[in-house]
């Protein structure tokens, strides 16, 4: 999955650059983050590709805005993607890298604090995504099969980010759980 696929997935609507960022916090950040300084750059080349066109707008407030429409051979493009094979094994995790090379230190402790950091984010994120849940549910009076297209698989994505943060907090315990019992293990070191 590329950041090209999941602009194009967002530009079904013609949208700023801001807009695309803001449908980053609202939406697709749970599962793919950009910034600004990623998405720009990006969008031109789908620009020049021809998979996207844009034009100047007048803005409510400052200079004028670079509004971003899909073409026909972005949206060939987007379907392509979509109907494709599932895309995987491109998910990358910078807090396991960490963790991997962290005997490095040689401080159970270090490694203990950090996972305690890692699990308390990741709760955080948790909680915000089952709040999300909630709020979808209450609106659409609770069934997934009846709502729409575009919100029944938008629910399954978040449904998919539960499970998955779920998992890593469980993870995230069980690694504390274990590192406990290794500093039980060890005498008490005097510096």
């Amino acid at each position: 999955m590329s950041l090209d696929h999941i602009l194009l997935g967002l530009l079904r609507e013609p949208a700023t650059g801001y807009d695309l960022k803001d449908a980053f916090r609202e939406g697709v950040g749970h599962f793919w983050s950009a910034e600004l300084s990623q998405i720009y750059p990006t969008l031109k080349r789908l620009e020049r590709r021809r998979l996207l066109r844009s034009h100047l707008e007048p803005s409510p407030k400052g200079p004028n805005r670079r509004v971003y429409t899909l073409t026909e051979e972005g949206r060939a493009e987007l379907l392509r993607w979509i109907c494709g094979d599932p895309v995987v094994g491109t998910e990358r995790f910078a807090y396991l890298a960490q963790i991997y090379f962290m005997d490095t230190l040689g401080d159970l402790r270090q490694t203990r604090a950090f996972m305690t950091a890692l699990r308390d984010h990741l709760t955080r994120w948790l909680a915000e995504l089952r709040a999300l849940e909630r709020e979808i549910v209450a609106a659409h009076g609770g069934a997934p099969e009846r709502y729409s297209d575009a919100g029944f698989h938008q629910f399954a994505t978040l449904r998919m980010g539960i499970h998955s943060i779920g998992s890593k907090v469980t993870w995230c315990n069980e690694t504390l759980a274990a590192i406990d019992r290794r500093l039980a293990l060890r005498p008490e070191r005097v510096s």
